[in-house]
């Protein structure tokens, strides 16, 4: 659970945090391994959730270009805002990664007792949602 903690600590989305509402959200995520090379994500396929890298690197892949994101970064958060979200890029472990997963139902239980959190997912998703779009 600290390692959670710490982890989630490095995500800016979470600065403003005590370390009491860390736990809340570290208790919600689970954590999942995956080995370099392996995709996490495909275009066009269900979204269930998000992800958030404690550690490795991953390439995202858009329409408009690639992206590498690392420790304190995160991905997928277009599939909490919506029950039939699909996903815009594809993304793949370019390192082996430790990634924290937050599903739908314990993101709606995270924001019903910090909406602060919603409210900045929701401008980081609708900027990279704008991003996107462009067709460049």
């Amino acid at each position: 659970m600290d390692g959670r903690v710490e982890a989630l600590r490095r995500v800016p989305l979470f600065a403003e945090l005590g370390d009491d509402e860390l736990r809340v959200v570290a208790a919600a995520v689970n954590e999942v391994e995956v080995p370099a090379g392996q995709l996490l994500v495909q275009p066009g396929t269900a979204g269930s959730g998000m992800f958030f890298i404690a550690e490795g690197a991953a390439l995202v892949e858009t329409k408009r270009d690639e992206i590498e994101l690392g420790p304190g970064q995160f991905f997928g958060e277009l599939a909490l805002m919506s029950e039939d979200a699909t996903r815009t890029a594809r993304v793949q472990a370019k390192t082996d990664l430790r990634c924290l997963a937050l599903d739908r139902a314990s993101f709606r239980e995270l924001v019903a007792e910090h909406p602060e959190i919603a409210a900045s997912l929701l401008e980081i998703a609708l900027g990279r949602l704008a991003e996107n779009a462009g067709d460049g």
